[in-house]
């Protein structure tokens, strides 16, 4: 069993602990509406405010299928070399604009690229491919309303839409120029490697994971679907820059 009083940084586990204080981790236990309560008080109670000089303005895309809501998030000095579309983590089940309102805030104050953050569907309304369908809609969307280079960028359930967006896009005329995933969730053998040896690792164990991704596909085997697990992808040829 792995050390993670050794492991962690004392740092590291004040935030931890600070975390779970709002959020514990038996809070897959509760109901999808328990569960949203509970995070989006979390959210609010680490909310850091705007930045200066950073506006907002919340609108929505219409597509065929949806209207997607989107907050632009616009510097006073303005940065036009790219634009970054963020899509919030949660499991594919929590969050929306507000859980991730002040980081988007900070990201534009410190880049001065302008901001969009997604409100995909959650899950269990709207069952997989809702959010990756959604997200791909905004890409396109973007790629015809900014001039600039489109930079996805997404924390956990986030990032990984992200990634499955970049790897459905490589043969779009205006493909992603670049990726940023947070900690985010690619797929992979839960039975191996780090699955294994940080199976109870703190703020996100195998159990969290396995729910989220039952509540996601509705409990449907989806294995070698690319927009749900792009790491089951035989080709990485042609995707953008990534940092992870």
């Amino acid at each position: 069993m792995t050390d993670y009083k050794t492991l962690i940084d004392a740092e590291t586990w004040a935030f931890i602990e600070k975390t779970n204080s709002y959020y514990p981790p038996d809070t897959i236990d509760y109901t999808i509406a328990e569960q949203r309560a509970i995070y989006d008080r979390m959210c609010r109670e680490f909310f850091a405010g705007y930045p200066q000089g950073v506006t907002v303005e919340t609108t929505a895309i219409a597509t065929p299928t949806a209207s997607i809501p989107i907050r632009i998030y616009s510097n006073a000095e303005t940065n036009s070399a790219a634009m970054v579309l963020y899509v919030h983590g949660g499991g594919f089940i929590l969050g929306g604009l507000d859980s991730h309102d002040d980081v988007c805030a900070e990201l534009c104050a410190r880049t001065g690229y302008e901001v969009v953050s997604v409100d995909y569907r959650l899950a269990p309304e709207h069952l997989h491919p809702a959010a990756f369908d959604d997200v791909l809609s905004a890409f396109e969307w973007a790629a015809k309303t900014y001039v600039c280079p489109v930079l996805l960028c997404g924390d956990s359930a986030g990032g990984n839409l992200c990634a499955a967006v970049a790897h459905a896009t490589r043969g779009h005329v205006k493909k992603p120029a670049g990726q940023v995933l947070i900690y985010p969730s690619l797929g992979g053998d839960h039975s191996r490697g780090s699955y294994v040896a940080h199976a109870d690792a703190p703020m996100l164990t195998l159990r969290d994971i396995e729910f989220y991704l039952k509540i996601r596909t509705g409990g449907v085997d989806r294995t070698g679907d690319l927009t749900l697990s792009p790491l089951a992808d035989a080709n990485f040829a042609y995707l953008p820059p990534t940092v992870l």
